[in-house]
């Protein structure tokens, strides 16, 4: 008999796959405690058969709480899930409809002005767990699974010019200099180069490999060195570690820095991705074809047989890199000369060559300009 009672309780015994199960049914009634015990008999035989059964009356909150724990999160789910949750986390995921996400927008866009794309955004990151549901069988379908977003409209991208770079490096402190160059220089994106190791630079070679990216395709591309990229890997040269980091710690964010080169620099304002697209646009520019392009950003090329073959597009890439020298050598040396004006307290750093003053010497100047400044 697979029932049994302790004290005043009957507790259910069940034999399965050689393994022996115990739970109490709570209940001193004998008809309650069978039924219970039929119902534990079978989660234990669709746990068995690796069968999930749906928990549609389980809230949002609890789901994104077991997808943050089981799924295969990235740093976007968190940030979107700190807004999504205020709205949605008392909400059973199987009452889940399209005319609450409507009513999600109209609610995000009386509380602050937001964009239509950010709140695309929550709504993606949302529908995304809710696929993560039905995958682990929480779920029968996903109710946002043929959700119409709202259409995006494009928006032109901030470049930056060889002037504003120029004013910008002034006024840049040293740590963050080195990560304006980089990021024009390589096109990389700003959590790339926070975690570039220097066990991934090849001297001997003159190439960077990526060493963490946020694309697969993105990850382990090479990137040939610049003059300026060169000069300075050869000055701050070390056996491991990482390539860029402050007193002796990774650098996790430069917004404050950031913020304060502009405002220094007094032009106008840009996000440090725009450095990326400034980097594309000057390889467009200076003749570059869209195919290398996209492997020296890391974006995808198709998947094909070739394509695993990244040394056939190194000599591309270094042609693309020579071109972007020529380019910017050729706009500085058109660049008219400021005269008069606030302008005169920007100093270029370029010589009338084109060439890029070391980082040494870049570095000196500015701790003797301002020995108290703060350094990204």
């Amino acid at each position: 008999m697979s029932l049994m009672k302790r004290g005043n309780v009957y507790w259910s015994y069940l034999n399965m796959d050689g393994i022996r199960y115990s739970r109490s049914t709570g209940t001193s009634n004998f008809r309650q405690a069978t039924q219970i015990e039929q119902r534990f008999r079978e989660q234990l035989n669709l746990k068995r058969l690796q069968i999930t059964e749906p928990h549609p009356e389980m809230p949002f909150g609890a789901l994104a709480a077991r997808f943050l724990a089981e799924g295969a999160r990235r740093p976007w789910h968190i940030d979107r899930l700190k807004l999504l949750l205020p709205y949605w986390s008392e909400v059973p995921i199987g009452r889940v409809s399209k005319s609450m996400a409507v009513d999600y927008r109209r609610r995000r866009h009386a509380e602050k002005t937001v964009t239509d794309t950010t709140i695309n955004r929550d709504l993606q990151a949302l529908r995304h767990i809710l696929f993560w549901a039905v995958d682990e069988g929480l779920l029968p379908s996903n109710p946002l699974g043929r959700l119409r977003l709202v259409q995006e409209r494009r928006k032109p991208r901030s470049i930056l010019s060889l002037e504003d770079e120029e004013r910008l490096l002034t006024a840049a402190a040293p740590r963050l200099h080195q990560l304006i160059v980089a990021a024009l220089d390589t096109g990389m994106r700003p959590g790339e180069l926070f975690h570039q190791l220097w066990e991934h630079v090849d001297f001997s070679r003159k190439l960077l490999s990526v060493t963490q990216s946020k694309t697969a395709g993105g990850e382990g591309r090479e990137i040939p060195f610049t003059n300026r990229i060169h000069e300075f890997l050869l000055a701050e040269r070390k056996e491991e570690g990482l390539l860029f980091t402050f007193k002796g710690k990774p650098i996790r964010t430069i917004k404050t820095a950031w913020r304060a080169a502009i405002r220094r620099a007094g032009i106008r304002y840009l996000r440090f991705h725009d450095l990326r697209h400034t980097f594309n646009t000057r390889l467009m520019e200076s003749g570059v074809i869209q195919d290398v392009r996209k492997v020296l950003m890391g974006h995808s090329v198709g998947e094909d047989i070739n394509s695993t073959y990244t040394h056939v597009e190194l000599p591309a890439t270094r042609e693309a890199i020579r071109k972007l020298e020529v380019w910017v050598t050729t706009q500085t040396q058109h660049q008219p000369q400021a005269q008069g004006g606030p302008d005169e307290r920007t100093k270029s750093t370029r010589t009338n060559s084109g060439k890029v003053l070391s980082f040494h010497r870049r570095k000196e100047a500015v701790e003797k300009k301002d020995p108290g400044r703060s350094r990204a």
